[in-house]
């Protein structure tokens, strides 16, 4: 396996303090021989990312408790890799006009109705696939809060009618894209590997476009090595690279590689587990591989299974 260079963006937690407030609380399966290299006996069931609030020692959920959807998360946007969204998907932007040190916005009246600013709507910003350490608050002119990250202001843009629009990119030489750590998003043509949210997957592992990317459990990660050839393949098509050294975000580096398969071509792996692409899934943000066959399952940016 080859490990590549990456940028890593974890998401931190903040910790309630007791007495004081209380803390947030395909189709089928290929014929392949069974894999000697399965993962056994070790549940993973590991800490996962929290988007959904500060965490302290919060119990539980209660069983079909639904999350509060985030403040701040985060989806692929084709050609700028992975940005900053709202709880409802749509696409963030920060302004040139404004300053991170101090964090202060200077888009008010006519220009905020343009540009609406993301407000805090609790105590507490509630984040997704975000460094909760980037995220804090402004108080604007006319009262409210004003969600920043890395300390600059970030806004929606009113004529974007959908999520994974980005109609606001560029516009003045002054409006761009923010990226999860705050700096203007890039067009990322090299990019391979990426990460977004996905649903009640929390986050997830995509390819560039934000196409879902799913790990098989008849594969093997020690070593690393891919069982879905042939008609599995065309389902479950592999995420090819051109060579071991590729491009990726949101993905720690040293879990980052790649393994030959058996006609020559690179896959992309991450903690050893080879990645696949599910043929179902037609847009971003669509997991429609998740459990099929019992054996498919979206991967974790740690390479663990989603859900």
């Amino acid at each position: 396996m080859t490990r590549t260079r990456a940028v890593a963006i974890g998401a931190a937690a903040l910790v309630g303090i007791a007495l004081l407030g209380a803390s947030w609380t395909g189709e089928g399966r290929p014929a392949a021989q069974e894999s000697a290299a399965r993962e056994s006996g070790v549940q993973e069931s590991g800490v996962q990312e929290r988007g959904d609030g500060p965490v302290g020692a919060a119990p539980k959920k209660a069983e079909n408790e639904v999350a509060p959807a985030a403040d701040v998360s985060t989806a692929v946007v084709p050609g700028l890799g992975t940005v900053l969204t709202d709880g409802e998907g749509r696409t963030l932007y920060r302004f040139d006009r404004d300053t991170a040190k101090p964090s202060t916005s200077t888009c008010d009246g006519g220009c905020a109705e343009q540009w609406p600013p993301v407000l805090a709507t609790s105590g507490d910003v509630r984040v997704r696939g975000v460094d909760q350490a980037l995220v804090a608050t402004l108080d604007r002119a006319d009262g409210t809060r004003q969600v920043t990250v890395a300390g600059w202001p970030v806004y929606r843009f009113a004529d974007d009618a959908a999520p994974g629009e980005a109609k606001g990119q560029g516009v003045g030489g002054t409006w761009f894209v923010a990226a999860p750590d705050g700096k203007k998003a890039a067009p990322a043509a090299g990019l391979v590997l990426t990460t977004a949210s996905v649903g009640a997957l929390g986050t997830v592992l995509t390819d560039r476009d934000g196409m879902t990317l799913y790990r098989f459990d008849e594969d093997s990660a020690k070593p690393s090595a891919s069982n879905c050839d042939g008609d599995c393949a065309t389902k479950w098509p592999p995420l090819l690279v051109d060579s071991p050294q590729f491009e990726v975000r949101g993905v720690d580096p040293s879990l980052v590689g790649s393994v030959t398969r058996a006609d020559g071509s690179l896959q992309a792996t991450v903690a050893g587990w080879p990645l696949y692409l599910f043929a179902d899934d037609v847009v971003c943000g669509d997991a429609k591989g998740q459990g099929v066959g019992g054996v498919w399952f979206a991967a974790r940016p740690d390479g663990l299974k989603a859900g």
